[in-house]
C-alpha cells in the first residue's frame, strides 16, 4: 500500500464557519467587486461590491428567519447556475440553515426523494416548470412549508418579508455553527439504490478552499482575477468554486444558459475557468467545424498538431526548438489566437475534473495558452482532493494531494482519501458510511496509481458508476432494473463512461418475445427477425422513454443497441446469481458500443 499525504498550510480555528470567510473577503475589501451580474440575455455584467453582496445575503437571510427558517433546517435549491443561486446558499448559511441542492433537470420521482430523505421544509425554485415538477409530489411531502419561485419575485418577496427581522439576529446565527457543523447534504448516486446524501460540514468546504487558494495561490488570486461559472451549482465542483471565490479575492459571474455560454465569456472576459472534459471536446470540435473544409481545415489541423508538439516539448529538458517556436507563432497567428478569443481572450487557467481530459487534449490546450489543471475527486471529498499545480504539473495524472488531504493507493488499487474534505458520512445511512471507510480513509471506488512525486493517476473504476463525458454520475442500475422490465427484454447494459451520453445494449428474452408478438397479432420470428421489425422497436422506444422519466435529461438514454445473443450463465455472461459480468459485456461488444456513438 502507498501513500502520499501534503500538510495543512491553513489551519482555521474550530470555532469558524463559512459566513467568517464572507466576512473577511468584506473586512479587508469592501468595496472590490465581489461578484457581477448580468442584467439579462445581450445586456451588460453589473458589478457588486463585497459590502453589497454582503447586504443582500442578510437582507435575504433577514427574510428566511421571517419565513419560520431555524438552524439546521433543510432547504431545497432547484435551479440553474444564476445569481440568486449563490445569494441563497450564502443566506441559509447566515441562519444557520443547511442547503439542499437538486439539479433543476432532475424527475419528480428524484426530486420525491431527496426532499423526503433530507426532510426539506422549504423549497426554493427558479421557473414554474420547476414549480410544477414539485408539484407532483408536494402531497408526499408533509414537511415541506412552502415552494417559492425565483422567477416570480421570491428574492424580493423574502427581502420585504424580513424588513422587520433585526440585523442582530443574523449575525447571532451566523456565529453558530462551527467547522464541525453540517453546511449542506448533497445527493450522490450509488451503484445501487437510492441516492446518498453526503453530509458536507462547514469546515470540509472552508478549510479545503483557504488551502486551494495557498496552493493555487497564482490561478485565483490577484488583480482582475474573475471566472465564470457555468456547470450546475448542484455539483459539488461548482459549489466549491464558489466559495473558493470568495476566499481568494475573485470576481465571479454566472451563466445559466449554455447556449449563450460562448457570448458570455467574450462579455464576462474570464482569467481561469473550471469544466469537465467534454466542455474542453465541444470547444475543440467547434473550432475545427468552423474551419468547414479544404484549406482552411488543413490549416486548422496543422496549428492544432503543432500546439500538441510544442506542449509536449515544453516538458522535455531542451524544450520547444527554434523552429517549433516559430511554427507555433504562426499557428498562433492564423488559429489559436481565435481560441482564446472565443473564450475571452483573458483565460489562462482551466481547473478540470469530473473525468479524465485525455493527454492529447491537455496538450492541445496548453499549446493554445490555456494551462488546464486537471484535479480529482468526488462529492464525498467536497470536490477537489488533488490537482496539477500551476509550478508542477504532469499532463495525464491529476496531480499531488491539496494541502491537508492524503492520498493511498489500497492492495487491490483502489484509491483511497483523507483529510480536510472528506465527508462526515451519508445520512441517516449508517451502514453505507461505516462501509465507505477504511480505518479513516474513504474508498473512492477508483483505481489508480501514485508516482514518486504523489502525483496521482486514474486507471479505471472499480465501482459501476458511470461518469459520462460531461461530468455527469450516473448510476446504471435505475436505468437498466425499469428497462429489464419489458416484456421483449431480457438483459440491459447501460454504457456511456467518458461518452458524450448515456446509451444500452439491450437483449431480447428468447421467451418474452413469442408471447409479445402472439399478444400483438403478429408471426412467429426469429430472435433475429425481431430484431429489426418495426414494431417491435417501436414499443422498445417507448419502454426506454418510459424508462427516462426516472431519470434527468443528463441520466438519460439517447440510445440503445440489439445484441445478437442473449446474456447467459452459459455463455459466460452472468455469474450463478444471475448478475451480469459487466466488464466481460463491455470487452466483447466493444464494437457495438462503439456503433452506438460514431454517428454523434
Amino acid at each position: 500500500m502507498t501513500a502520499s499525504v501534503t500538510p495543512l498550510a491553513v489551519e482555521l480555528g474550530r470555532e469558524t464557519n463559512l459566513n467568517d470567510l464572507l466576512a473577511a473577503r468584506v473586512a479587508q475589501t469592501p468595496e472590490a467587486v465581489l461578484v457581477e451580474r448580468k442584467t439579462g440575455p445581450g445586456g451588460a455584467w453589473q458589478p457588486m461590491t463585497a459590502r453589497e453582496f454582503d447586504a443582500h445575503v442578510v437582507a435575504v437571510a433577514k427574510g428566511l428567519v421571517a419565513s419560520g427558517v431555524d438552524p439546521g433546517d433543510r432547504v431545497a435549491i432547484m435551479a440553474r447556475t444564476r445569481y440568486e443561486w449563490s445569494l441563497l446558499d450564502w443566506a441559509l448559511w447566515a441562519v444557520g440553515a443547511v442547503g439542499v441542492p437538486v439539479y433543476e433537470t432532475s424527475s419528480a420521482e428524484q426530486v420525491h426523494w431527496i426532499l423526503s430523505d433530507s426532510a426539506a421544509s422549504l423549497v426554493v425554485v427558479e421557473n414554474a416548470g420547476h414549480a410544477a415538477v414539485v408539484a407532483q409530489v408536494r402531497d408526499q411531502l408533509p414537511a415541506v412549508r412552502d415552494v417559492l419561485v425565483i422567477d416570480d419575485g421570491a428574492i424580493d418577496a423574502l427581502v420585504l418579508a424580513g424588513a422587520q427581522v433585526p440585523d442582530e439576529e443574523v449575525e447571532r446565527r451566523r456565529h453558530l455553527a462551527t467547522l464541525d457543523d453540517l453546511a449542506t447534504i448533497i445527493y450522490t448516486s450509488g451503484t445501487t439504490g437510492r441516492p446518498k446524501g453526503a453530509e458536507l460540514t462547514h469546515g470540509n468546504f472552508a478549510e479545503l478552499a483557504v488551502n486551494t487558494v495557498r496552493k493555487l495561490e497564482v490561478v485565483v488570486t490577484g488583480d482582475d482575477v474573475r471566472t465564470l461559472l457555468f456547470m450546475p451549482l448542484a455539483h459539488v465542483f461548482a459549489r466549491f468554486i464558489h466559495v473558493l471565490t470568495v476566499a481568494a479575492g475573485a470576481v465571479l459571474g454566472h451563466a445559466p444558459d449554455t447556449k449563450t455560454l460562448v457570448a458570455d465569456m467574450q462579455s464576462f472576459r474570464p482569467t481561469f475557468v473550471l469544466s469537465v472534459p467534454r466542455v474542453f471536446e465541444k470547444i475543440y470540435n467547434s473550432a475545427e467545424q468552423s474551419a468547414a473544409t479544404g484549406f482552411k481545415r488543413g490549416i486548422f489541423q496543422r496549428a492544432a498538431k503543432t500546439a500538441i508538439v510544442y506542449s509536449r516539448a515544453l516538458d522535455t529538458p531542451r524544450g520547444p526548438s527554434p523552429w517549433l517556436r516559430l511554427q507555433h507563432l504562426v499557428a498562433d497567428v492564423l488559429v489559436l489566437r481565435k481560441i482564446r478569443a472565443a473564450l475571452g481572450g483573458q483565460v489562462q487557467w482551466a481547473i478540470s475534473g469530473g473525468a479524465p481530459l485525455g493527454e492529447r487534449l491537455g496538450h492541445f490546450f496548453r499549446g493554445v495558452g490555456l494551462r488546464v489543471l486537471e484535479g480529482y475527486g468526488l462529492t464525498e471529498t467536497t470536490a477537489p482532493v488533488c490537482v496539477n499545480l500551476p509550478e508542477h504539473t504532469k499532463i495525464g495524472t491529476v496531480g499531488p494531494a491539496l494541502p491537508g488531504c492524503g492520498l493511498r493507493i489500497a492492495d487491490d488499487g483502489e484509491i483511497e482519501a483523507y483529510g480536510i474534505g472528506v465527508f462526515r458520512g451519508y445520512l441517516d445511512n449508517d451502514a453505507a458510511s461505516v462501509d465507505a471507510f477504511d480505518d479513516g480513509w474513504f474508498r473512492t471506488g477508483d483505481l489508480g496509481a501514485l508516482d514518486e512525486d504523489g502525483f496521482l493517476t486514474i486507471t479505471g473504476r472499480k465501482k459501476e458508476i458511470i461518469v459520462t463525458a460531461g461530468g455527469k454520475n450516473v448510476a446504471p442500475s435505475v436505468l437498466e432494473d425499469r428497462l429489464r422490465g419489458h416484456p421483449l427484454v431480457s438483459q440491459v447494459v447501460v454504457v456511456g463512461d467518458q461518452r458524450p451520453f448515456i446509451g444500452a445494449l439491450i437483449t431480447l428474452d428468447p421467451e418474452g418475445v413469442p408471447g409479445w408478438l402472439t399478444a400483438h397479432s403478429k408471426p412467429a420470428m426469429s430472435l433475429e427477425e425481431a430484431a429489426k421489425d418495426p414494431d417491435v422497436l417501436a414499443s422498445l422506444d417507448r419502454a426506454v422513454e418510459r424508462t427516462n422519466q426516472a431519470v434527468s435529461r443528463a441520466e438519460s438514454i439517447r440510445k440503445y443497441r440489439i445484441l445478437p445473443t442473449d446474456l447467459t450463465i452459459a455463455n459466460g455472461y452472468l455469474t450463478p446469481k444471475l448478475s451480469v459480468r459487466r466488464q466481460e459485456v463491455l470487452k466483447d461488444f466493444a464494437a457495438e458500443i462503439e456503433a452506438l456513438y460514431s454517428s454523434h
